[in-house]
């Protein structure tokens, strides 16, 4: 299974890149959406990964990926500035989805 990482910026990109993960280079909302689609047909890509600045891009369209039951996993992580969100962003996500505070 591989992973297809959605990147807003080069240097993740890059690092992605060097680790043997097959990247791109968006920005706009529409290429997002559609690039996620093909993604997303492809049975052999198991994990997403898309940037923050991505996510808050495509809030709607990451929930839906997030709450569906058919894959692939989608993961967001922060970019070379980090997390935009806090440090806490994972609890609340966890806290909003289960209702449970860790």
């Amino acid at each position: 299974m591989r992973s297809y990482l959605i990147s807003d910026n080069v240097d993740t990109f890059v690092g992605m890149q060097m680790a043997g993960i097959e990247s791109i280079v968006l920005h706009e909302k529409e290429e997002i959406i559609e690039k996620i689609g093909q993604i997303r047909k492809d049975k052999g890509i198991g994990i997403i990964i898309i940037t923050e600045a991505i996510a808050l891009l495509i809030p709607g369209e990451v929930d839906i990926i997030k709450l569906s039951k058919d894959g692939p996993l989608l993961v967001e992580i922060p970019d070379r500035h980090g997390w935009r969100k806090g440090d806490d962003s994972i609890l609340k996500y966890v806290k909003e989805a289960i209702g449970l505070k860790i």
